[in-house]
């Protein structure tokens, strides 16, 4: 097997003017691997030697992408780490290595300019766990690409995300990364420790997490730790609720869990972190009372009254209130189907249904359920 050449080989001493169209001819005639390689490093000191801003021209690069398919491990590897930083290297050449074997993509993967948010989560989607990893753990990470890392759920690829400082992660993915965290023990260390993490989520995490990272917890956020012993026994009654009977239903009507996802609810607007995209995610895990109780929160009106619009004869109602809420209506068709699996069905299908063809904003909105649901 040839080895790899010296990076230095492919920025080579001598100007790029050097390299004649008469040598590179030469050498594409030639069928000697030497010789297709030397090609390969003076199609790259052409393109180098490139203006800035100028590309190469598609022959040029197809011709490039070519002989890089049918380059040697080592050669990929090299041109992999010397491209790693280029702007002008060809995409496509960038891609393709990109999707190679983890030691061949891992510097592009984790430097190259040219690797965008797109053609990062397609490597998400097709590559393999030691990609993800890769693309996770990736400087300066968009939060485009770390919610799509989020909502795969991967727990190597979140833990990694976690661990990455420099990514921008949104306070509906942070607080989505703490909810992983109940099942994913290798997140609770990383996101003890993450600069985002705020007094609410590290109330949530502190529920979840061992006597060691409590006391993290506890030294670097000013808690109640009465209050959090309470959080981490309705944690472990929501745990293991085997023993919950209707003895457990309180007097105000509301079992145990509902009080507790009225806590946490109450904790999140208190910080100002109840926001829209909560309340999809609750609907999205199935978790429609966390939904509803969300939702009367964020609007101001009784829970029964968000219940009564779940239960309606037509959507047109629950519609209003998700719109008051703040959620986009290009999502309510999918938060509508979510909620008819849970239901069985409400709310129906009515032909006077008009919320399809509404355009109303979130003030308005506000009103005109209110208004509804006490007339």
């Amino acid at each position: 097997m040839t080895s790899a050449l010296p990076l230095q080989t492919f920025r080579p001493s001598p100007p790029a003017s050097a390299v004649s169209a008469t040598d590179l001819v030469a050498l594409a005639r030639s069928k000697a691997t030497d010789d297709r390689e030397r090609l390969l490093y003076g199609i790259a000191a052409m393109c180098d030697s490139l203006p800035p801003g100028q590309e190469a021209s598609p022959i040029l690069t197809e011709v490039f992408m070519t002989l890089a398919r049918q380059a040697e491990r080592d050669i990929r590897k090299s041109l992999s780490e010397s491209l790693a930083t280029a702007t002008w290297a060809p995409v496509a050449l960038v891609h393709m290595l990109a999707l190679d074997e983890i030691e061949i993509a891992r510097p592009l993967i984790a430097n190259s300019p040219l690797l965008k948010d797109a053609d990062l989560i397609r490597i998400l989607i097709e590559a393999t766990i030691e990609h993800q990893i890769e693309v996770a753990r990736r400087p300066t990470l968009s939060s485009t690409v770390s919610d799509a890392i989020i909502d795969r759920g991967e727990p190597a690829t979140l833990t990694a995300l976690a661990s990455n400082r420099t990514a921008d992660i949104s306070e509906d993915g942070l607080h989505r990364l703490v909810d992983h965290a109940r099942r994913i023990a290798a997140l609770r260390a990383p996101l003890t420790r993450h600069p985002r993490l705020n007094d609410a989520l590290a109330s949530e995490l502190y529920a979840w997490v061992g006597q060691a990272l409590r006391q993290a917890i506890s030294e670097r956020f000013r808690v109640d730790e009465a209050f959090m012993q309470r959080a981490v026994n309705e944690a472990t009654a929501a745990a293991h609720p085997a023993g919950t009977t209707a003895a457990s239903v309180v007097d105000d009507g509301y079992s145990e869990r509902e009080k507790m996802e009225r806590r946490l609810i109450d904790k999140l607007q208190g910080a100002g972190q109840l926001r829209p995209g909560f309340l999809v995610r609750a609907i999205r895990e199935k978790k429609l009372s966390l939904f509803e109780n969300g939702m009367a929160a964020l609007i101001g009106v009784p829970v029964t009254t968000i219940r009564t619009a779940v239960a309606a004869a037509n959507p047109d109602s629950l519609f209003l209130a998700c719109t008051a809420a703040g959620i986009d209506r290009a999502v309510f068709p999918a938060v509508l189907e979510e909620i008819r699996k849970l239901t069985g069905g409400s709310p129906g299908h009515t032909a006077e249904a008009r919320w399809s063809m509404l355009t109303i904003n979130a003030a308005s909105a506000a009103k005109e359920f209110k208004a509804t649901v006490s007339a």
